[in-house]
């Protein structure tokens, strides 16, 4: 049984490599202009200063307006930190929120099934950056995890990117719990924008949480306004207006 799980781990990792090295040469071939690229390039000032939060920071909020790109960026982010060997792993969460909070276990299927509706946007990304054979290997094999944000209680991420997205759906509680699951080796990245939560105003924890803890040691935050909208015009006008 032993031989059977290590010669399976061997092969998935093999297939990881095999669609990297896919993805990595399709990069080479394709030049900047291409769908696939190494680094991600930062289409605003907010972006730019994101990106240089992650690698100075262990935990860094990414608040603000909607089509600012902020989790494009840290799941590329984190794309880039694990191909460079910085990390082991990716952990992808956000809260599945429904009126009365996190409740997907109606859901038909298994924990990643009830997860897709909720993670879509950042599988988006994962698969823009590493192509669907590569992403579909590294969540069999561990090296992606997908998991509500509920689900991290108790546990400890060691050499690991974190990215916690739309935390303007989760409580203080929820967030300070997310926040002390942070092990050596690790960073998280938190994103969400005030505005667009589900909660009731005064349950949601990321304005108040990205508050306390600003100018401490090893945590940043970066604040994105409507002028960093990069999603669409049409974007930017309802921002505006509504």
């Amino acid at each position: 049984m032993g031989r059977s799980t290590s010669r399976k781990r061997e092969r998935d990792e093999a297939r990881v490599g095999t669609a990297m090295a896919a993805v990595a040469d399709r990069s080479d071939a394709r030049g900047k202009g291409g769908r696939f690229q190494r680094n991600v390039k930062p289409k605003n000032a907010a972006q730019e200063e994101l990106l240089a939060a992650i690698e100075a920071a262990t935990i860094v909020f990414a608040v603000g307006s909607a089509g600012g790109g902020k989790t494009y960026v840290a799941v590329s982010k984190a794309v880039e930190m694990f191909a460079a060997g910085q990390v082991d792993r990716i952990i992808l969460t956000r809260p599945a929120v429904e009126a009365n909070g996190e409740r997907i276990g109606f859901l038909p299927g298994d924990l990643l099934s009830k997860m897709d509706p909720y993670m879509r946007p950042l599988y988006d990304v994962l698969f823009e950056r590493l192509g669907g054979q590569a992403v579909n290997a590294m969540i069999r094999n561990g090296q992606i995890e997908i998991a509500p944000l509920g689900f991290m209680r108790g546990r400890t991420f060691s050499n690991a990117v974190i990215v916690l997205d739309e935390a303007q759906n989760a409580t203080r509680g929820q967030l300070k719990m997310a926040l002390t699951r942070i092990g050596e080796g690790s960073k998280m990245i938190v994103t969400g924008d005030p505005d667009q939560s589900d909660l009731k105003e005064s349950d949601s924890g990321l304005e108040s949480v990205s508050r306390d803890l600003w100018g401490t040691p090893g945590i940043e935050t970066v604040r994105f306004g409507r002028e960093h909208v990069v999603r669409s015009r049409i974007v930017a006008a309802v921002l505006e207006r509504i």
